[in-house]
């Protein structure tokens, strides 16, 4: 295993390039301050250098919310985002999969690490509408990339209700929408979102939630 001194590369950090996207964005973008004891431990059991996307968000990062807060990207950690990389898929109790962001209709996007034979350390992501996990086909710096600046409208269209940045701005790092009635259910095919009821819950029961579900 390597050290935190290994894995730190101070001149050659891919925060600099995630900074260039934040400001090349035309959508509220916050990226919070670290916590760097918190972050060397992301580093050093994630095993990733600052080189690398993922290394940089979780050390020099804790976490990242993009649009108002519908996307959370993780990191080590703040006030505004509590959870961690590590400290998260703990809770969640993941194997071969990493989780690495979610949004706040209880989607959550994992990196592949042997669940699917198929995109090996591929973004997958948990739709709370099918309950199922699809491939994305790209890779976490390409998520990151497209998440800052991509068209995430596109992806959500059908998820947006009037006034969601209101309701948005109310919601903690650690909780989700509850949505009823339940996007994978007819009913909620049936109705818009803007006629389904909406709850702040605790992300991790959503997630046991839709587990259960499946």
């Amino acid at each position: 295993m390597k050290s935190f001194e290994e894995l730190y590369c101070e001149e050659d950090s891919a925060i600099e390039e995630i900074k260039k996207w934040q400001s090349a964005s035309d959508r509220e973008i916050t990226i919070l301050p670290s916590d760097q004891e918190k972050g060397k431990k992301q580093l050093v059991d994630l095993q990733v250098t600052t080189r690398s996307t993922l290394g940089a968000v979780a050390f020099e990062t804790g976490g990242i919310l993009i649009h108002q807060g519908w996307l959370r990207i993780l990191g080590s950690g703040h006030p505004h985002l509590p959870r961690t990389i590590t400290s998260w898929n703990q809770q969640c109790a993941m194997n071969q999969m990493l989780l690495v962001a979610d949004d706040v209709i209880g989607g959550f996007f994992a990196i592949n690490g042997g669940m699917f034979p198929d995109s090996l350390g591929g973004i997958w992501y948990f739709a709370p509408d099918s309950l199922a996990w699809e491939d994305l086909e790209i890779g976490y710096t390409d998520f990151l990339h497209w998440a800052m600046t991509g068209d995430i409208h596109t992806f959500y269209a059908t998820f947006f209700w009037k006034d969601w940045e209101k309701d948005v701005s109310k919601l903690n790092g650690d909780e989700m929408f509850s949505i009823y009635p339940f996007l994978w259910s007819k009913e909620a095919r049936e109705l818009t979102m803007e006629r389904c009821s909406k709850k702040p819950v605790p992300a991790l029961e959503i997630w046991e939630m839709s587990k259960k579900v499946v």
